[in-house]
Order: structure tokens, then C-alpha cells, then sequence
């Protein structure tokens, strides 16, 4: 099935609309965030030889954005 185009030319999708994934993904986001900002106390990281203090948000929230990074570009490559 092609995609309808408008009277400007533009494709029309459905990215505005709801889908079943995404209300599991919106919840699950949330869900992450709270968990995030729960856990603020300072932690000590060390990653190979340094080691750094920091808020354990920090640490989390910086995991779970590479990990959306390596999820979305593993996803464009497969589609």
C-alpha cells in the first residue's frame, strides 16, 4: 500500500497516532524515569581505570540513553 499525498506534496503517516506499542512504551518510560530520580544519592562509577563520584541518577539516566541509542539505531538498520 503506498502512502497518501496531501495537496502539498507531503506524505501523510500515522505518527500521531496511538498504537499498542507505544502505550506499553509510554508507561515503561515513566515507570524508568521515577525509578531515576528515586535514587539520588552519590555513587562512586568506575568504567575500565577512573573512578568518578556522582548522583546515581546520573549514572542511570546516561545508561538508559545509550541503551534508547543502540535500540534505535539496531531498529533503522533491521528496517
Amino acid at each position: 500500500m503506498s502512502p497518501k499525498i496531501s495537496a502539498g506534496g507531503a506524505t501523510k503517516d500515522r505518527s500521531g497516532a496511538v498504537t499498542p506499542a507505544r502505550m506499553v512504551v509510554l508507561p515503561l518510560a515513566v515507570l524508568a524515569l521515577i525509578f531515576i530520580f528515586e535514587n539520588t544519592g552519590a555513587t562512586r562509577i568506575r568504567l575500565l581505570v577512573p573512578e568518578v563520584t556522582m548522583p546515581l541518577w546520573t549514572a542511570l539516566l546516561a545508561t538508559g540513553l545509550i541503551g534508547a541509542l543502540c535500540g534505535a539505531y539496531f531498529m533503522k538498520r533491521r528496517g
